[in-house]
């Protein structure tokens, strides 16, 4: 007995086969596949009548010759004998076997010796070759054949007419033609079963991709386009889209992980506003306990414009819509105008700012996210370049020439970062345990990271042993005039205010 799920999946095939086929003659590899087999169709119809020409050139060549042979054999007879003598041996030659016409006329035309019954009228009288029907005198007139002839007027008004038939061209004719008909059926089947073929495993490997596709747009980032290893444009395809969502996953974890970071961190500055400006409505008594209360809210609202400009400034640099304001900068100046603007803060610090710059280093870029980047390194530096063990710290900034890039660097000696945590801390909110004591919220060096991104360059965190040492390198826009070494450079504030504390 027949289950009903076989009943219900019977026509389930047809169905799908009924969508395929329209599917495959809608394929590009389908369509180009059809057009190469059109093309390659016609080349080798063209082809093969350019080789069916070339063989009855070369055939009625043959023939004339044969004909201008015997008609020089035939004027010696005439010229030796007469035309008895010719007579004589057109009818000895018209009844052998063979492909060769001879007809002798009197002047009025009336046979006198040959193997030809019948011609079209006026063939006699039309000296020179032609190409005639004609009829044997063995063969019924009714039956008329082709062949090549010439007619020639004798002494005395007599005709003589020389051929040859041209049974064997036509027939080898018909047999080009009956080949080239074939081959081209041949071709055709053969191109039509290769584009359904190749369509198909075109096909399947689209539908493939579709279903994965679909899949991921259902919700699962999870899921990758499969890769056939042939190396074909469909894998290349495959690896760049695989490439692209592996980049989207990345992105949508880190926007969670942000959207955590954030909830986590600015939980913190928002619940202290709203406690401030509580408890200034339940307990303050005068004007200027208020006051206090709102200078305090005031510092807690800029701080969380300060994060916010950071994250925007980061997204900004992300999605790279600041390249239109790149110019070409003097960074040994940016650079030693920043470390004149913090060395009162790194006295402040009990930390004293070295700076070795060498001259004339130039950069394309943008001169206020250069200037915010260095800023960030080197108010970092600043707030964790104590030493560890005690005594006088030290925070040096360097800017050097290198192999047609520029490494600009800025180093301490405090307590540093480990090595499995240096690449986290390109991350944004995040916060070393050691750093929780001190203010800020840990995008200072996630916004240096994208600044030197955006700039095409690179930056990596190294141990100074002791302390940390970050290093950027950016492509220089020239060579510098001068091959000069490090000199501690005037500095001089070309950012002309102080750009957004490394303190975000």
């Amino acid at each position: 007995m027949t289950r009903p799920a076989d009943a219900s999946a019977g026509p389930a095939a047809p169905r799908q086969a009924q969508r395929l086929l329209p599917n495959l003659f809608r394929t590009t590899a389908f369509k180009l596949t059809a057009v190469y087999l059109v093309v390659f169709a016609v080349f080798a119809g063209v082809l093969l009548g350019y080789v069916a020409w070339n063989a009855k050139r070369l055939l009625d060549d043959q023939i004339r010759s044969t004909i201008d042979a015997e008609i020089q054999g035939l004027a010696e007879q005439q010229r030796l004998g007469g035309m008895r003598r010719l007579v004589n041996v057109i009818e000895r030659r018209s009844r052998a076997p063979g492909a060769s016409l001879y007809l002798v006329t009197t002047p009025v035309g009336e046979r006198v010796a040959g193997n030809v019954e019948a011609l079209p009228p006026g063939t006699l009288d039309r000296p020179g070759e032609s190409e005639i029907e004609y009829a044997r005198s063995s063969e019924a007139v009714d039956r008329p054949n082709r062949a090549i002839v010439r007619v020639f007027v004798l002494p005395g008004g007599f005709r003589l007419l020389v051929g040859r038939d041209v049974e064997e061209r036509d027939r080898l004719g018909i047999v080009i033609r009956r080949a080239a008909g074939w081959s081209l059926l041949l071709v055709f089947v053969l191109g039509c079963f290769a584009s359904w073929f190749v369509a198909r495993r075109v096909l399947k490997r689209i539908d493939g991709m579709t279903d994965t596709t679909q899949t991921i747009m259902a919700g699962d980032l999870k899921g990758r386009l499969a890769i056939a290893g042939t190396g074909d444009e469909l894998d290349r395809l495959a690896l760049n889209l695989n490439a692209m969502l592996d980049r989207i996953g990345e992105l949508m974890a880190g926007m969670q992980q942000v959207s955590d970071n954030i909830a986590h961190d600015l939980k913190t500055p928002l619940t202290r506003l709203r406690n401030r400006a509580e408890e200034a409505l339940r307990t303050a008594t005068s004007p200027d306990q208020l006051r206090a209360a709102l200078d305090g809210s005031i510092d807690e609202a800029d701080n969380l414009i300060r994060i916010f400009n950071a994250l925007l400034m980061i997204a900004r640099l992300e999605t790279g819509r600041v390249q239109d304001s790149m110019d070409r900068l003097d960074l040994s100046e940016i650079v030693s105008g920043m470390a004149e603007l913090y060395e009162p803060l790194a006295e402040e610090a009990g930390l004293s700012l070295v700076t070795a710059v060498a001259p004339g280093l130039r950069v394309e870029g943008n001169r206020e996210l250069i200037g915010q980047a260095l800023a960030n390194l080197i108010d970092n530096a600043l707030k964790y370049g104590q030493p560890a063990a005690g005594g006088q710290g030290e925070v040096r900034v360097s800017a050097n020439a290198r192999d047609g890039e520029i490494e600009l660097s800025v180093a301490d000696n405090g307590p540093g970062i480990p090595e499995q945590d240096r690449g986290r801390v390109l991350d944004r909110f995040v916060r070393l345990d050691a750093s929780r004591s001190k203010p800020g919220f840990g995008l200072g060096l996630s916004l240096a990271a994208g600044v030197v991104r955006l700039h095409g360059g690179q930056m990596r965190l190294e141990d100074n042993a002791p302390g940390l040492r970050v290093v950027i390198t950016l492509p220089a826009s020239e060579q510098r005039a001068e091959q000069a070494g490090p000199v501690d450079a005037k500095p001089v504030d070309t950012l002309g205010s102080r750009p957004l504390p490394a303190s975000t």
